[in-house]
């Protein structure tokens, strides 16, 4: 019954041994099948989204000398993160062999132990959820100025106030 289930929906099956269900059952890990172009599409479309959308505004306001200091800062916070992530990705044990951490929380428990793994679970849940409500809030108001632009272009304004 549980086997025809993951045949059907593959994408349910949660590969963390963190969220198992605490038998030692070892699973196959998931065929590796990307290739050098399929990174660059993955790296092109997480990189272009909401965020630099709005760099160019941002970078604005925060002026000549601002805007170049926090690209500079941010470009260096990215690549220190990347290199950490890869860094924790395949680990040498000295007792199991080389240890590959399936997802940020397993990494998180191989270095720092269970119970700072369930304060960063909480922290990455916690910012999930405030940038969600960033992206609502903002959105919303976006719509809001878009419908007030409508409004003021169909009654024959042409400089809104």
């Amino acid at each position: 019954m549980v086997d025809e289930f993951m045949e059907q929906f593959p994408l349910i099956h949660q590969s963390c041994s963190s969220s198992s269900s605490g038998n030692n059952v070892t699973r196959e890990p998931p065929k590796r099948i990307g290739n050098v172009w399929s990174a660059i599409a993955h790296i092109i479309t997480g990189v272009i989204g909401a965020g630099v959308l709005s760099l160019a505004w941002s970078v604005a306001q925060l002026g000549w000398i601002g805007g170049p200091i926090c690209i500079v800062l941010f470009a260096g916070t990215t690549m220190v993160s990347s290199t950490l992530l890869s860094d924790c990705y395949r680990h040498p044990h000295p007792e199991y062999g080389a240890t590959r951490s399936s997802c940020f929380i397993d990494a998180v428990k191989l270095f720092l132990g269970e119970k700072k793994k369930h304060v960063c679970g909480i922290m990455a849940y916690a910012t999930m959820f405030g940038i969600t409500t960033a992206f609502v809030i903002t959105s919303a108001t976006s719509v809001n100025d878009h419908l007030l632009d409508n409004d003021d272009w169909h009654a024959g304004r042409d400089d809104p106030p």
